[in-house]
C-alpha cells in the first residue's frame, strides 16, 4: 500500500462519508452511483443515513474508525459539508484520524486552504476522462501544487478505463505523490451508458468490465501507483469494516461470521418463560414482541420441545440492521 488512507481501507477502519449526489461539471458515463445517491443532497456515513451531525460520529464509533474516506458532488454545499465533518472528526478523534477526498474538480487555492484548516490529510483527483493525456498546463497540473503548498498529499484516483502514462509523468516531476487506478466496474447505476460506450462485463465476474487490467501492461510496474481490485474491495475492505464493526456492537450471545455478519435466534415467548427454562439473563434481549438470543440456544429448546417456534437470524452489523437471511425453526 503506498497511502496511509489505503492501508488503513484494506483493514476496514475508513469510514466512506458521502456527502452530496449532485456533480454541476460532470457527467461521467461511467458514474457508479445508483438511484440513492445520485443527484440527491443526502449524506451518508457508510449505509447509515445521516440526518444531524452526530450521526457521523455515531458511525465513526461504531466502526472504531481510523480514518474516513469522502467524496460525493462539487456544489458549495458539498465543499462546506466537508469542511464541517472534517473538522467534527478531528475534534472527536484527534491528528490519528486520517483524511482523505475524492474529487472530479480542482477547487482552486481558497479551496484547498479550507480543507487544510478543516483537518483533511490527503486529496485524490480524479480529472476528466477526455482530459487524459492532455493535463501538463492546465488546472490540473496547478492544483497539484497547490495543494501541498497549502498542507495538502496530493495525488489521482483514476478508474481502469484505458492506461495513461501521463500520469506517470506527474509521479515523477514529484506533482502527485501516488495514483490509485481501481478496477473498472459495471453497475446498476451506470451499466446502460457503459454498454452504449462499448463496454461488457469481464467472463465470469459480476462487476469488473473486460479490459481493466490492461492498464497494468503500461503502468502497473511504477512503484507509485496502485491498482484495487474490485474483488478486493468486497473481500477485504467491505469484509473487514463489517468484522470491525460486529466486534463493537455484537452482543454476548451474538456469533459473528467469517463475513462479518451476526447470527442469532428470534423466539415469540415472554421472558419468564426462559426464567422458568434457566435460561442466563446474559444470553437473551427482550424486544417489543420478541426475544433475541444464542441461536443454538433457540434451535435446543425447540428441539427439547420447550417452545414452540422460532427462527435463525443472520444480518449485517450495520445502522440498517439489513437481514441476510432467516432459517425457521420448529
Amino acid at each position: 500500500m503506498i497511502s496511509k488512507g489505503c492501508e488503513q481501507c484494506a483493514k476496514g477502519g475508513k469510514m466512506v462519508l458521502f456527502v452530496y449526489g449532485y456533480c454541476d461539471q460532470r457527467d461521467c458515463f461511467y458514474c457508479p452511483l445508483g438511484e440513492n445517491r445520485k443527484n440527491v443532497t443526502d449524506v451518508y456515513a457508510n449505509e447509515r443515513q445521516v440526518t444531524e451531525d452526530s450521526d457521523v460520529i455515531e458511525e465513526a464509533h461504531r466502526m472504531d474508525a481510523l480514518g474516513t474516506s469522502i467524496t460525493g458532488g462539487e456544489p458549495q454545499e458539498a465543499l462546506d459539508r466537508t469542511c464541517r465533518y472534517l473538522s467534527l472528526l478531528k475534534d472527536e478523534f484527534g491528528e490519528d484520524h486520517h483524511t482523505h477526498l475524492y474529487t472530479g474538480i480542482t477547487g482552486g487555492r481558497e479551496n484547498m486552504r479550507r480543507l487544510a484548516e478543516a483537518g483533511l490529510d490527503e486529496i485524490r483527483f480524479h480529472p476528466p476522462y477526455e482530459l487524459w493525456g492532455d493535463m501538463h498546463g492546465t488546472e490540473w497540473e496547478d492544483i497539484l501544487y497547490v495543494a501541498r503548498e497549502e498542507g495538502l498529499t496530493p495525488a489521482f484516483e483514476i478508474p481502469g478505463i484505458r492506461a495513461e502514462t501521463e500520469f506517470l509523468d506527474f509521479l515523477d516531476e514529484g506533482a502527485a505523490d501516488f495514483c490509485n487506478i481501481n478496477e473498472f466496474e459495471m453497475s446498476d447505476g451506470n451499466a446502460e451508458r457503459m454498454q452504449e460506450a462499448g463496454f461488457e462485463l469481464r467472463e465470469g465476474h459480476m462487476s469488473a468490465v473486460e479490459g481493466s487490467h490492461d492498464v497494468l501492461d503500461a503502468m502497473g510496474d511504477h512503484e507509485k501507483v496502485y491498482y484495487c481490485t474490485s474483488v478486493f474491495k468486497d473481500a477485504a475492505q467491505h469484509r473487514n469494516r463489517l468484522k470491525r464493526m460486529a466486534r463493537i456492537v455484537g452482543r454476548e450471545f451474538d456469533d459473528v461470521t467469517d463475513d462479518g455478519t451476526l447470527v442469532y435466534g428470534k423466539i415469540w415467548e415472554p421472558v419468564a418463560r426462559l426464567a422458568e427454562l434457566g435460561v442466563p439473563e446474559e444470553f437473551y434481549t427482550e424486544k417489543t414482541d420478541h426475544v433475541e438470543l444464542a441461536w443454538w440456544l433457540a434451535e435446543e429448546m425447540i428441539d427439547e420441545g420447550d417452545i414452540g417456534k422460532g427462527e435463525i437470524i443472520e444480518q449485517y452489523p450495520t445502522a440498517d440492521g439489513t437481514v441476510v437471511e432467516r432459517t425457521p425453526l420448529a
